[in-house]
């Protein structure tokens, strides 16, 4: 079993129910590259329930890109200065000899956490690498794993520049055998991209993110206002969540007898406009000050009565049917979520727990329909993760999906 910091996670059947099979699986991310709280729990979970099920299981970080710093909020001033946190995450988990991360520095590729024998040996005799992402910079080079699997947690927004036709996009994901998406409506939606994409969530360790302790009275999220440009399709464009917000701007003046707060990162393209959300009745919040850390981003969650969330306005507009990792965990945690609807599949459609809206109306009354019987969407919310979310099940499906 895996250690982690709230005890010792249950073990699973997973393969062995099947074949009695234990296989060797190398998890890809971005745990380094972003060393941020809510980064390493979308990874992590995908590590420590594959370990849980009882397989080997190695993380190996190849984007090639350049570090962030958290910190001085821009890229690092040393390709290094990342990985004491990585190998410090991976200790607290059982994993210390079980990573590697390679950066591209000046004077060329440099790798840390496993020696360059034992990462050769593990990739060559892999079952299964789980690119999560598509983080992979060079995915031929692990043409040597029997299989390689991708999942687009990014949906539309791949799926457009597929279409587009971007090469190395387009030859890159084609590398792999089979491929995933958090958007589980998107083949329906953008088909002309291929690959026949199979529908897949987060998986979350439920045991980890159980709380006994009373929630701050506060609905909460963690949010980058906008990450990058938008995308043309069809003659329709497909933004970022900046572009929805300004649809929900008065939600905190109906509200006078709820409080909301957004966690913020610095964005990619434009700053979060602190000063007239504030204005508007929103507090607003530092995410790399409040949650750089996944204890303490697993706090947060913890602590907030519930999440009210926009989503991207591409997957709005692109009726995906995505759904955020982050909200899985807000669920396992026992707290309900109020998020905006972008066409999630009818299993999570049960009018408790989760409560969609498309409106500011309809905004305002999911809010004071949670608000109304706080106790039952609280269990429901609990109830979901463990049904549709849940680490082993996930996972399970997965990993026998990803080996035809």
């Amino acid at each position: 079993m895996v250690p982690g910091s709230a005890g010792r996670l249950p073990r699973g059947a997973g393969a062995h129910e099947r074949r009695g099979e234990r296989l060797r699986i190398i998890v890809a991310g971005l745990i380094a590259r972003y060393p941020l709280g809510g980064m390493a729990w979308h990874y992590l979970q995908y590590v420590l329930g594959l370990a849980a099920l009882g397989h080997d299981v190695y993380y190996i970080e190849d984007s090639g890109e350049w570090p962030y710093d958290p910190a001085l909020r821009q890229p690092a001033r040393r390709a290094d200065v990342n990985v004491p946190y990585l190998a410090d995450l991976m200790a607290r988990y059982g994993l210390s000899d079980r990573w590697a991360y390679r950066v591209q520095d000046l004077d060329g590729p440099r790798w840390f956490g496993m020696s360059d024998a034992r990462r050769h040996s593990v990739v060559a005799s892999a079952d299964l690498l789980i690119d999560v992402s598509g983080t992979v910079d060079r995915p031929e080079a692990y043409r040597a794993v029997r299989r390689l699997a991708y999942v687009d947690t990014d949906p539309v927004f791949v799926h457009i520049r597929l279409a587009r036709g971007e090469p190395r996009l387009v030859e890159r994901v084609g590398v792999y055998d089979v491929h995933f998406s958090f958007g589980e409506r998107v083949a329906e939606r953008i088909p002309a991209v291929g690959h026949g994409w199979l529908p897949t969530r987060q998986p979350v360790i439920t045991p980890l993110w159980r709380s006994e302790a009373p929630p701050r009275p506060v609905y909460t999220t963690v949010m980058n206002w906008s990450s990058y440009a938008s995308e043309v399709h069809g003659g329709r464009s497909y933004g970022q969540k900046s572009i929805e917000l300004e649809r929900f701007l008065d939600l905190p003046r109906r509200l006078s007898h709820v409080r909301l707060e957004l966690a913020t990162g610095p964005g990619h393209r434009e700053r979060t406009p602190v000063a007239r959300l504030r204005a508007h009745g929103w507090r607003v919040r530092d995410a790399a000050r409040l949650c750089p850390d996944p204890g303490r981003y697993r706090r947060y969650i913890q602590r907030s009565r519930g999440e009210w969330s926009v989503a991207k306005n591409g997957y709005v507009t692109g009726r995906a049917g995505w759904f955020s990792e982050r909200s899985a965990c807000y669920l396992a945690a026992g707290r309900p979520v109020i998020v905006q609807d972008t066409d999630f599949p009818d299993d999570l459609r049960r009018g408790a727990g989760i409560v969609p809206f498309s409106t500011l109306d309809e905004a305002v009354e999911a809010l004071n329909e949670v608000e109304r019987d706080y106790a039952r969407h609280a269990a429901a919310a609990r109830a979901i993760a463990e049904e549709c979310f849940r680490a082993d099940i996930v996972l399970r499906s997965l990993v026998e999906r990803a080996l035809g």
